[in-house]
């Protein structure tokens, strides 16, 4: 009884108290959202047993219980590291990849795909292959990623390249580049109708054209009859980049957030 009344005897809650109420019901939450569906969430409900097998011994007189379990839970924690180690390392890479953590390493990540859209590019140019390829900015572009099919993949040249293959059903589309990500791919992009344009600009240029226009996106085209790489911004396009200027305007433009200096004279004004 003295222990039943002990709970409505709690001293105030304070500010930190909440918080480590927060953090403590967060970490049961994700913890929780990991086991799911693996064996784990059978070796976590049989720890809960066993954890109330021992409060029951200790609330009642069974010491050979209390006596057997806590000579075992003094092992319980290898067998857990030996037993669930594949679980421990997807938990720990599964928190790794949270928002904060996502920030610290986005520059590195953002210069990564960077070099391999421009190893993309190269490739996919020399083949003749056509090829649309969209960085989202600060504006999201959501409703244009729901628009086709979800990949939710690391940004990888390999992965880029065999997108855009004629032979693959999500060939015929843009591939948009969320969070430092392949979002989805075969996206349906907004045309547009600027009528002082080049003929010789194909449905891939006006597309990336249409969607810089309506977002701060940066799209990057390859052309398939003339094997050019050619990037979008801001309503107008500058075609006919080398693998050095591609890299340096997308640098300038993702990661220093500035204009590019070096940028043609073969600009195409989108408006």
């Amino acid at each position: 009884m003295r222990q039943f009344a002990a709970l409505f005897n709690r001293p105030e809650l304070s500010g930190w108290d909440i918080l480590d109420i927060l953090i403590v019901s967060f970490l049961i939450y994700e913890a929780l959202k990991l086991i799911r569906g693996t064996r784990a969430m059978q070796m976590a409900i049989g720890s809960v047993f066993v954890i109330g097998l021992l409060y029951l011994s200790q609330a009642f007189p069974l010491p050979t219980v209390g006596w057997l379990i806590r000579n075992l839970l003094a092992y319980a924690v290898f067998a857990v590291i030996v037993v669930f180690q594949s679980d421990i390392r997807r938990g720990l890479s599964h928190f790794g990849r949270a928002p904060f953590f996502r920030y610290l390493g986005r520059s590195e990540r953002a210069a990564e795909s960077i070099e391999e859209v421009v190893t993309a590019t190269a490739l996919l140019a020399k083949d003749r292959v056509g090829a649309i390829i969209v960085f989202e900015r600060e504006i999201g572009l959501r409703n244009y990623v729901e628009s086709g099919i979800p990949i939710d993949a690391a940004v990888s040249y390999d992965l880029l390249t065999t997108i855009f293959q004629p032979t693959t059903p999500l060939h015929d589309g843009a591939v948009i580049i969320s969070e430092e990500r392949i979002a989805a791919a075969a996206c349906f992009l907004p045309l547009t109708v600027t009528p002082h344009l080049d003929r010789d600009l194909g449905t891939r240029h006006r597309a990336a054209i249409g969607l810089s226009e309506e977002s701060d996106a940066i799209a990057v085209v390859v052309s398939e009859e003339r094997g050019e790489v050619s990037l979008a911004r801001h309503g107008r396009i500058v075609r006919s980049l080398s693998n050095d200027a591609l890299r340096r305007q997308l640098q300038a433009l993702l990661l220093h957030r500035r204009r590019p200096r070096d940028e043609p004279a073969t600009a195409e004004l989108g408006a």
